[in-house]
């Protein structure tokens, strides 16, 4: 047997014994019988299924799953009873544990009311296609309230309220149906206002035209503005002459009046003396003979 052929029948030896060798590690692992660590757990209250806001919650909503004792859920629940008849102040998903930041209380019931923080109001205004921003004002939105109101000879429109969120959308108070970007139609708006505000809403939406603007989430800048009137909305007449500007008097050209000339004097005449024997007398000649 030459070099090559010893060569090759080393390589194939070390090839076989190697795959037998890991075959026969293999079997023996997959024959270990599998051992569970037990973890320390207790029995924590989660939804069921997903739930919108204002649900009132039954005992088919939620479920008991083992928690790891390890890290404790703050304020959870450990029993359906604690939970049965009490309102969701926030949707939850499927699983998502149930704490009582989450539940309203037992005697607020279900439904809008226990969704309003302490001090604040929910009112609502009526509003149309236009009005509702083409339908995507939608809860959890934030909007400007302004209103446009006749005032002695000409209209005004300013700003009532800012920043404030919106609650429901017609009979709707979540977000279900606008997931994926598309507008809801509704006729009526409920907003999260202050007292105050509420006040200010109320009275514009009596005596003037209500309009929502629509704001971005993360913009909450409180601008403060004068106001649109109808007289700002022209400009002046074309044919109002502009006003000119005073001409300055170091400017202004100087009046010179003609004078006459002085008259020019007489020629100062000639004196001729004449001696005629003993007498001699003077003569003025006025004229220059030439």
């Amino acid at each position: 047997m030459n070099r090559r052929n010893r060569t090759i029948a080393v390589v194939a030896i070390a090839v076989a014994m190697a795959g037998a060798a890991s075959y026969g590690v293999y079997r023996t692992v997959q024959r270990i019988p599998v051992r569970e660590v037990e973890v320390a757990s207790y029995k924590v209250l989660v939804a069921a299924k997903a739930l919108p806001l204002g649900t009132r919650l039954t005992d088919t909503d939620v479920k008991l799953v083992a928690w790891p004792a390890s890290s404790r859920l703050a304020q959870g629940f450990s029993e359906v009873k604690q939970v049965v008849d009490r309102g969701l102040l926030a949707a939850v998903v499927e699983n998502e544990p149930l704490t009582e930041a989450k539940l309203a209380p037992l005697s607020a019931g279900a439904g809008l009311s226990p969704t309003i923080p302490e001090g604040m109001r929910a009112i609502s205004v009526k509003v149309n296609e236009v009005v509702g921003v083409a339908g995507f004002v939608v809860p959890g939105t934030k909007v400007d309230v302004l209103v446009t109101m006749r005032q002695q000879q000409q209209s005004m429109t300013t700003t009532v309220v800012t920043n404030a969120q919106v609650l429901t959308a017609g009979p709707r108070y979540d977000q279900e149906k606008s997931k994926d970007g598309q507008p809801i139609p509704s006729t009526v708006v409920t907003l999260l206002v202050t007292p105050g505000d509420a006040e200010r809403v109320a009275l514009a939406q009596a005596e003037g035209k209500l309009m929502l603007a629509l704001r971005n989430p993360l913009d909450t800048e409180v601008i403060d503005t004068p106001g649109a009137q109808s007289a700002s909305l022209f400009r002046k007449s074309a044919a109002e002459p502009a006003p000119t500007a005073p001409r300055s008097k170091a400017a202004a050209p100087r009046r010179v009046e003609a004078r006459p000339a002085p008259a020019a004097a007489p020629p100062k005449p000639y004196t001729v003396e004449a001696i005629k024997a003993a007498k001699r007398t003077t003569e003025e000649i006025h004229e220059v003979i030439r």
